[in-house]
């Protein structure tokens, strides 16, 4: 008696499942999170000086507006045009007046036609703190000082050569190489003389920190000159202004500040030959930025 055939296997056995799937998205998440932060870092690093300014001008702008809440001009000193009075305290609307119709500091009190009049003296206005003056007068030297220049490069014909801007770091002063060196030179020209002394004896009024950058195109210093590379020869320009300053004129050390940046920072593009002679200068900024 024969046995039964063992019966037939129904084809493949099916593959195990892979329960390790889910590493491929946890990788995913990991991934995406370390790119999140470090755009945060990125995001997160701040320009100091910047700060500085952006903090002062907001403590001044916040200090000036008497409140709204306390039914004031509010920051952009205009007139409140809501009323938030409380009703009076006796039925014809006169005599003692309730907490919202005056009071100590006679807000919303009625004038003799009985209508509300506003305080109009500053009682209600806190004092500028001495940063806030100061911050304050520095902001209108500033403005005079470039008003100054403006017309002093108008009045000499120096439009080509000076350029003037306000900048959110401070009052730019912008002066080509062509007028103040030969080429590939440091040694300040005579004629340029002049003029920077005119500006020394502004700034001798102020009270701030001057920074001189020294800038230069892209082109390779060829031999035949006294300096290796555009580094040191904008260095070594930016020094002979300072130098001037100090030596000639005998202004205060401790009010400047000075670098070479060579070509890494072109105010126009190196490609024509217009750009690079913009690019070819000294900047000389009077900061927004208050001495301690």
């Amino acid at each position: 008696m024969s046995r039964n055939p063992r019966p037939q296997r129904r084809g493949r056995r099916e593959g195990k499942e892979n329960h390790d799937r889910w590493l491929i998205t946890y990788a995913d998440l990991i991934t995406l999170l370390l790119i999140f932060f470090v755009v945060m870092y990125a995001m997160s690093r701040l320009d100091v000086e910047k700060y500085d300014i952006v903090t002062q001008s907001l403590q001044l702008t916040f200090s000036n507006g008497d409140s709204l809440i306390e039914k004031g001009t509010g920051v952009l000193g205009s007139e409140d045009r809501h009323a938030f009075k409380n009703p009076p305290t006796d039925s014809a609307g006169q005599g003692e007046q309730g907490p919202g119709q005056g009071g100590p500091n006679g807000q919303n009190a009625k004038s003799p036609s009985g209508q509300p009049e506003r305080d109009g003296g500053d009682s209600s206005q806190k004092p500028l703190t001495d940063r806030e003056l100061a911050f304050r007068k520095q902001e209108e030297e500033l403005q005079n000082l470039m008003g100054l220049i403006e017309a002093y490069v108008k009045e000499n014909q120096l439009e080509d050569q000076i350029r003037v801007a306000d900048l959110p770091k401070g009052i730019s002063i912008t002066l080509s190489d062509r007028f103040l060196f030969d080429q590939g030179k440091a040694a300040l020209k005579p004629d340029s003389a002049k003029t920077l002394t005119k500006l020394a004896s502004l700034f001798r009024r102020l009270d701030t920190m001057i920074s001189i950058e020294g800038h230069t195109d892209n082109v390779p210093i060829g031999r035949g000159f006294d300096f290796k590379d555009n580094w040191e020869l904008s260095g070594e320009r930016a020094l002979s202004v300072l130098r001037f300053f100090l030596d000639r004129e005998k202004l205060d050390p401790e009010d400047f500040q000075y670098a070479g940046y060579a070509d890494t920072r072109p105010a126009a593009d190196n490609a024509t030959a217009a750009g690079r002679q913009k690019n070819r200068r000294v900047e000389i900024t009077v900061l927004r930025q208050l001495q301690q």
